[in-house]
């Protein structure tokens, strides 16, 4: 048998026998004329070099053979895969029974890219048909070539829609690219909170029926648009995707005209002795931060029009100045109620074609709560009542004056004088006993303005607040002002006309005397 050692002994056997061989092959022969006979192949034996038989070929598995993947899991809703991403699976001529999830060991899956950190894995649900291949045929080296739709679980891609490219998981998350010439459009799905959604290009529904053009960004939820260093929205023009991305020469066009027609507003404004626009704030916005976004800001941008509707409130809100610009009418139509409050001055100028004032129904009060006013006419100015009484009160003094003549009324008496005639017309004169007759005059409020403005927050060592701790406000002009902290440690929001210095003590008996706070 191959293996064994043969030795022979005696004289007249060979020298090389009487060493031994190994015999390395045998051959058998027999016939009915001949006696059964084996020849034998050998090499010398020695104990130096071992003797290694030639490896007995192993099969070769040519092609591919069916198998479906499999899962420990029973309906497993996601891929049963191993930390390297292999998957078993059982081979469809396999009858024998096994532990489900256990049918094979992890096999690796061939995929059209892949690298260290990257690649294109789309994970492969139980029940899958794959195709298994081997490595050189090698039917210990076997790996996933391919997979495969099958009767029950049918193409998505099919003649009804062969004109589609589409990428749909198991959950419906879809990326469809229609390549219909005329009709081209890519949609980007998934069903997460209802449905949201990206489409481009020609837009239909779910019966292929055309429901607009151009992009849809839509949501059956929450979306946020957000940009570190601005954003720029615009309607205006740019075929064929050509031109620079931030391009923005006719927006930039309106605003710079608007500018230059609010200039010309403030400068006769000014000339007029009306309060002139802050034109600077208003350049620094155009120049420092809109024009090429070079900060963070918005621009919003369309050749015929922008409106913006809601169904309740509608907010405009800016930390700093507040610009509108028109250059033809502005109009603002309030059913209820329409309220401006202005912190320090409101200058209002026209140009040309005057104000005009009017309330149908109710009464219409200007008031200079706590300083003068004054109204002033290049012409006349003309004061009526049609039905009821004109009254002029004064306090202290009235002093009426025309061409010279005048007449003054205070608390002291009556004084008339004119350089010309006085004549008085009347069907009856007549004296009687003096009289006098109190104005009533009402109490304006007075506002503190507030210029200067401060509250202080008081917390522990730990950084807890110490809430609803009464405290005493000491400013340096002497006044005090007592009150409580709020659930967070605040105080109140000090108000003062002029820079104060302003010291809080903590009047908690369970505390030490606490001074200060943390300024806000």
């Amino acid at each position: 048998m191959p293996g064994l050692e043969i030795r022979v002994q005696g004289d007249d056997a060979p020298a090389v026998f009487r060493k031994g061989v190994l015999i390395t092959g045998v051959t058998a022969s027999a016939a009915r004329d001949r006696s059964y006979e084996l020849t034998f192949t050998a090499i010398p034996y020695s104990e130096r070099y071992g003797y290694r038989p030639a490896l007995i070929p192993r099969p070769v598995m040519a092609g591919t053979l069916p198998a479906r993947v499999t899962s420990t899991v029973k309906n497993d809703i996601y891929a049963h895969i191993d930390k390297d991403g292999r998957y078993r699976v059982n081979l469809d001529f396999d009858r024998d029974t096994w532990k489900p999830g256990y049918e094979s060991l992890w096999v690796r899956q061939s995929r059209p890219y892949a690298g260290d950190t990257y690649g294109l894995h789309l994970p492969l649900l139980a029940g899958t048909e794959v195709s298994i291949a081997f490595e050189e045929g090698n039917p210990d080296r076997p790996y996933i070539a391919g997979v495969k739709h099958d009767s029950a679980h049918t193409d998505h891609v099919t003649i009804q829609n062969y004109k589609r490219n589409v990428l749909r998981t198991p959950a419906n998350n879809k990326i469809r690219l229609d390549d219909e010439r005329g009709k081209e459009h890519i949609k980007v799905s998934t069903e997460y909170g209802g449905k949201s959604q990206l489409n481009l290009g020609h837009l239909v529904d779910a019966g292929k029926q055309q429901r607009g053009e151009g992009f849809e960004l839509r949501t059956d939820m929450w979306g946020a648009v957000r940009a570190k260093k601005g954003i720029f929205i615009s309607a205006d023009t740019q075929d064929k995707a050509q031109g620079q991305v931030r391009e923005m020469a006719p927006a930039m066009a309106i605003l710079d005209g608007a500018q230059s027609q609010m200039k010309s507003l403030s400068t006769d404004a000014q000339t007029a002795n009306a309060d002139p626009a802050d034109l600077s704030s208003q350049i620094a916005l155009l120049q420092q931060s809109v024009k090429d976004l070079t900060q963070a800001a918005i621009l919003l941008s369309a050749p015929k029009g922008v409106a913006i509707a809601s169904g309740e409130h509608l907010q405009l809100a800016a930390s700093k100045n507040l610009i509108a610009n028109a250059g033809n009418h502005a109009d603002i139509g309030v059913v209820k109620n329409m309220f401006i409050g202005v912190g320090q001055a409101l200058s209002v100028f026209v140009r040309k074609a005057g104000i005009k004032l009017f309330a149908n129904k109710g009464a219409i009060s200007v008031q200079a709560q706590n300083d003068l006013m004054e109204l002033l006419a290049q012409k006349s100015i003309v004061i009526t009542s049609t039905e009821d009484e004109i009254k002029i009160t004064a306090k202290k003094k009235i002093t009426l004056n025309g061409g010279g003549s005048y007449i003054r009324l205070d608390a002291c008496g009556i004084e008339a004088g004119t350089p010309g005639e006085y004549n008085v017309k009347a069907g009856y004169y007549g004296r009687k006993p003096k009289a006098k007759l109190t104005p009533e005059l009402m109490a304006f409020p007075v506002i503190e303005s507030g210029e200067f403005n401060a509250k202080f927050l008081f917390t522990d060592d730990d950084g807890l607040p110490y809430a609803n701790t009464k405290y005493i406000a000491c400013f340096s002009d002497g006044t005090q002002k007592e009150g409580i902290t709020d659930e967070n440690g605040y105080t109140e929001n000090f108000n003062t006309d002029s820079k104060q210095t302003i010291d809080v003590r903590l009047l908690n008996q369970n505390i030490d005397m606490i001074l200060g706070g943390v300024h806000e």
